[in-house]
């Protein structure tokens, strides 16, 4: 399994990203639009042990390969589970040929400044190294932009590349992912404010090294074309952010140069109780409409 090959899929490849690492949090909300109740499990293990089925599932689908998922972004629990007896990123690469990476954050602070900063990490060393002894090629972490607040998305950004940093020092690959909550009247400013601090910070990035970005979709459309096309961004995301699939689709196809990472928007419309073949289909029609829009773009 070599980084080379990865870092080659990962800059180059058509394709897009496939989110499935919805955590303690949004695994039940996860579950409950696969048709799987609360009901269904009584404890935490149970509920883990229902969405590893779910992600193993869509994983082992024979619509889900590197052809056109370029990578897939896993919860902690899922790269220490195995499918088939092999673990999950190995498996993900090896059998699928598609480019594992993590999601690291521990989840979200309280609100200040109009921004949701991430938790603390003090774990985060361990964690990359475990990651990169299970051959996983990059990482993902999120904070949340809830206004067009200069200070607060100063600071979001100042955290996301500072650990960044950290992650590149195992020689792994940061998507940092500061994320504009859609539904914000001041959308479009707060994107503005963001670009322009994610600029100033590329400076910062290592000599000979590059980060990957996952960004809401923009108002303005090709807003971050300048991040695209800079040398020390290897690929620039999109995250879906409650749109619907052909509504992020939509948008997804008229940002030149950006790729999807959704997570809701791959997984709509899977439902437990559809057969192998009902399933792949829908899977397959999902993945096709994604993949088409990740392309037109």
């Amino acid at each position: 399994m070599t980084n080379a090959e990865m870092a080659a899929q990962a800059a180059n490849k058509d394709g897009f990203i496939a989110a499935l690492d919805q955590s303690g949090g949004s695994t039940p909300k996860a579950l409950k639009l696969y048709g799987v109740p609360e009901s269904a499990y009584s404890n935490e293990d149970e509920m883990f042990d229902l969405i590893h089925q779910m992600r193993a599932r869509i994983i082992k689908s024979p619509a889900f390969t590197g052809d056109k998922v370029m990578g897939a972004i896993l919860f902690e629990q899922t790269m220490d589970r195995e499918i088939d007896g092999i673990p999950t990123a190995q498996y993900l690469w090896e059998k699928r040929g598609v480019v594992p990476f993590l999601k690291v954050d521990k989840g979200l602070a309280d609100a200040a400044d109009g921004v949701k900063l991430m938790k603390p990490m003090p774990d985060l060393d361990a964690l990359l190294d475990r990651a990169v002894a299970k051959g996983v090629f990059g990482t993902k972490m999120r904070s949340v932009i809830d206004a067009a607040n200069p200070k607060g998305i100063a600071a979001i950004v100042d955290q996301q590349f500072e650990i960044g940093k950290q992650i590149l020092a195992h020689g792994l690959m940061p998507i940092i992912e500061p994320e504009v909550t859609i539904s914000i009247a001041d959308k479009a400013e707060a994107e503005d404010i963001l670009l322009a601090e994610i600029s100033k910070h590329l400076d910062g990035v290592p000599a000979g090294k590059q980060i990957m970005l996952k960004l809401t979709l923009p108002t303005k459309a090709n807003l971050y074309k300048p991040l695209i096309d800079d040398p020390r961004v290897m690929r620039v995301v999109a995250l879906s952010g409650g749109y619907s699939r052909d509504e992020a689709n939509e948008k997804l196809a008229q940002n030149t140069g950006m790729i999807a990472s959704f997570s809701r928007a791959l997984t709509e419309g899977l439902s437990a109780d559809q057969s192998d073949a009902e399933f792949d289909a829908m899977l397959g029609e999902a993945i096709d409409s994604i993949f088409e829009a990740s392309r037109a773009g």
